[in-house]
């Protein structure tokens, strides 16, 4: 087994890793870092690679989003994708286009899960817990649990 891995291995590896699935720069430079390549290479790699669109964090963000929304508020997702290395503006981009759904999803994930109205008012406060925990806003979560017929 090598010690140091050969300069040609980095570019391979790179692509490996792409060809799975989509990676933020962030989470593909940590991976090739933990690798054992050096910084100067991998960020020469990966600036090549966004030149040539393989690698975006743009459509990292609206994978990862289509993968997490049915489950997670924007909240949530905002966060997961910051914690991935994406920039505020591209989650921003990203997740306005989906803001629109965010009622629909909360209602989704509230029925599965529960279900029905709360009994009470702890039986309120642990169904708002949940869906707070899942990201979702306290507006959408107010609306579900108050059962207001407009979204407005």
């Amino acid at each position: 087994m090598k010690s140091t891995p050969e300069p040609g291995d980095l570019r391979e590896r790179a692509l490996r890793l792409l060809a799975r699935r989509e990676h933020s720069r962030a989470e593909l430079a940590r991976k090739l870092g933990q690798a054992g390549f050096a910084p100067p290479d991998i960020g020469a790699l990966l600036d090549e690679f966004e030149d040539n669109n393989w690698l975006s964090d743009r459509r990292f963000a609206e994978s990862w989003v289509a993968d997490h929304r049915a489950r997670s508020g924007s909240a949530k997702l905002a966060y997961e994708l910051r914690q991935r290395g994406v920039s505020e503006a591209v989650i921003e981009g990203v997740l306005s286009e989906n803001r629109d759904s965010e009622f629909e999803r909360a209602r989704e994930v509230w029925r599965k899960k529960f279900g029905a109205a709360p009994t009470d008012a702890a039986d309120r406060a642990r169904q708002i817990r949940f869906m707070q925990s899942r990201g979702f806003m306290l507006e959408a979560i107010r609306h579900i649990l108050g059962g207001k017929t407009n979204t407005q």
